[in-house]
């Protein structure tokens, strides 16, 4: 039962380990920027059904926040660690937490 504005309010059934959907956090180095990886990253994120976003950062590495079941995030973060054919990923760093169901799709950030 969702009693609403109360202190046991809740908009979901289950939480999101239960659901096995997870949250990827991401930072792509090697050279990455000015291949098309955003662009590419997106295709991927979205052909899993994944949602959040991909974004170049001024370090020149590429920041990737994905959530979404975990066996898509998985194939997610291998295409990460390949990149498309013009990149060049030298290492991924990686963070796994809980979901929290921000995104409604998986977009480029500015």
């Amino acid at each position: 039962m969702t009693i609403a504005n109360g202190p046991m309010s809740t908009s979901r059934s289950t939480s999101s380990t239960e659901s096995g959907v997870r949250r990827l956090e991401a930072v792509v180095h090697g050279h990455v920027q000015g291949v098309s990886f955003r662009y590419y990253a997106v295709l991927q994120a979205r052909a899993l059904g994944l949602r959040g976003y991909v974004r170049n950062r001024a370090d020149r590495t590429v920041e990737v926040v994905a959530e979404g079941p975990a066996p898509q995030l998985d194939q997610f973060l291998a295409w990460l660690r390949e990149g498309p054919s013009a990149a060049h990923v030298e290492h991924v760093g990686v963070s796994w937490l809980a979901a929290n169901g921000e995104f409604e799709s998986f977009e480029v950030r500015h």
